[in-house]
């Protein structure tokens, strides 16, 4: 990274930039990971100035072969980048202009960094958003994959981390899979309205050259036109709504993580993550700890501060454009890079979890997860419900004063709470019987789960 380069947009000032001041305010530290997209955009805007005949296609071959050869300088690492020229954008005109001679001065015919800005931020986004899609599709083959494996391993289902109803484990993998699907559908949704050019608004009043919008568009496959040359260029509710689909399904994960970092502990024992996906401890030999999910749980609130901290950096703009907007990329990036980060480990985690269902399965023997089984039994015997949820607590104290699950409670026990109860009440009180009744859509019986499985795999 040099500063020795002379700027292309200082002449209007009368003494040069302070040194200090020139590396506070440039911005190709971080952006000129845009230097693909910014090349495709100039491309594209130089094609179409030939076509509306503004260049001569001698001249449009000469800037396009210019600006090829500086992305193989770029991709080779032969580049030297510059704090003087800023960004990634007066970065490569300059180079182009060194190439090229005084037809690289054209290029930026009948455009703004303003307008050309919000293009390359929209297309890295774009560009971004298919391999997110890629790693979010990729672990949610892995849940049901889980899901489809353990269908039939039933484990102890909570509210309020109190031992509730027994539920599959495959049911549980599925309700994380419908987390997702919703994720999918907002990023997908977000997609539409990133995917709209905002080149041709120029500075923020459009241009006087007959340019060809829609021309432009085509060529860089944009299916819309930002239709307010103010807007355009100032807009950045596309970061903002992306950055909110982020946040949403970084607040998913992070759940997923405090379920595994709990069902991995030795006070659990539901799961193992697998060596590969934990570390040991520096004083302590015998520990593993969950580090991925524990560091995707932290990880959650920096995609949070992203969020605020471009919500915040919008409040209080006024149109159009203003150097405050270089401040977006910064938190955008990181949104993206630790959204990948995050799907990728997860996805290959998930892909190797270990379910121990026998621990599962004593876990929801000990927490009397079947009494809302029994509740129902005595209402289809034709006690009234409240009742019947007395007779269930008794039979609850009952248990936990003899140290039996109600499962193991005798007939003449049971009955001396109601004397509904018949023999038939056992049918209802063992785990694969209370899993199996709720047999409905969208519930945990292992042939609902099968059937969501199904569903899930034809609709993908």
């Amino acid at each position: 990274m040099t500063t020795a380069n002379k700027k292309l947009s200082s002449a209007r000032l009368t003494q040069p930039t302070d040194k200090f001041v020139e590396e506070f305010t440039a911005s190709v530290q971080f952006d000129q990971r845009m230097f693909r997209q910014d090349i495709r955009g100039s491309i594209a805007h130089a094609t179409m100035l030939a076509e509306v005949k503004v260049l001569t296609i001698e001249e449009r071959d000469q800037i396009i072969a210019g600006l090829q050869q500086i992305e193989q300088e770029i991709e080779s690492g032969d580049f030297e980048w510059s704090i003087a020229q800023e960004d990634v954008h007066m970065n490569i005109e300059a180079r182009l202009i060194a190439l090229i001679g005084e037809v690289g001065k054209k290029l930026h015919t009948g455009r703004s960094r303003n307008d050309q800005v919000a293009t390359d931020v929209r297309l890295y986004l774009r560009d971004m958003i298919d391999p997110i899609g890629q790693q979010l599709n990729r672990l949610q083959e892995a849940l049901l994959n889980v899901a489809e494996r353990e269908a039939d391993t039933i484990m102890p289902g909570f509210t309020h981390l109190q031992t509730a109803q027994p539920v599959t484990f495959g049911h549980h993998m599925m309700a994380w899979y419908e987390m997702l699907v919703r994720d999918a559908e907002r990023l997908e949704d977000c997609a539409k309205r990133v995917n709209s050019l905002p080149l041709g608004a120029a500075a923020l009043a459009g241009t006087t050259f007959p340019i060809d919008r829609e021309m432009t568009a085509s060529l860089l496959g944009f299916d819309r036109i930002c239709l307010n040359s103010l807007d355009a260029v100032s807009d950045r509710d596309f970061a903002i709504e992306f950055n909110s689909f982020a946040s949403i399904l970084m607040m998913h994960l992070s759940r997923f993580s405090e379920e595994l970092i709990i069902w991995s502990s030795a006070q659990f024992d539901f799961v193992d993550l697998g060596d590969a996906f934990c570390t040991g401890s520096s004083i302590m030999p015998q520990k593993k700890n969950p580090d991925v999910p524990e560091l995707i749980r932290g990880k959650t609130s920096r995609v949070y501060g992203n969020m605020f901290n471009l919500l915040t950096l919008m409040k209080n703009q006024p149109l159009a454009y203003n150097k405050d907007n270089q401040e977006d990329k910064e938190p955008l990036f990181d949104t993206i890079d630790t959204l990948l980060g995050s799907l990728r480990v997860y996805a290959d985690m998930m892909s190797v979890i270990t379910v121990k269902a026998d621990n599962m399965r004593q876990a929801a023997l000990r927490g009397y997860a079947t009494a809302t089984d029994l509740a129902d039994y005595l209402v289809r015997k034709g006690t009234p419900f409240r009742d019947a949820h007395e007779v269930v607590g008794l039979s609850v104290a009952y248990g936990i004063k003899h140290k039996k699950d109600l499962s193991e409670l005798t007939l003449e026990e049971l009955q001396q709470f109601s004397a509904n109860i018949e023999q038939d009440v056992f049918e209802v009180l063992t785990l694969e019987g209370s899993v199996a009744a709720r047999n409905h859509l969208g519930g945990t019986a292992p042939e609902q789960v099968k059937a969501a499985i199904q569903k899930a795999r034809r609709q993908r």
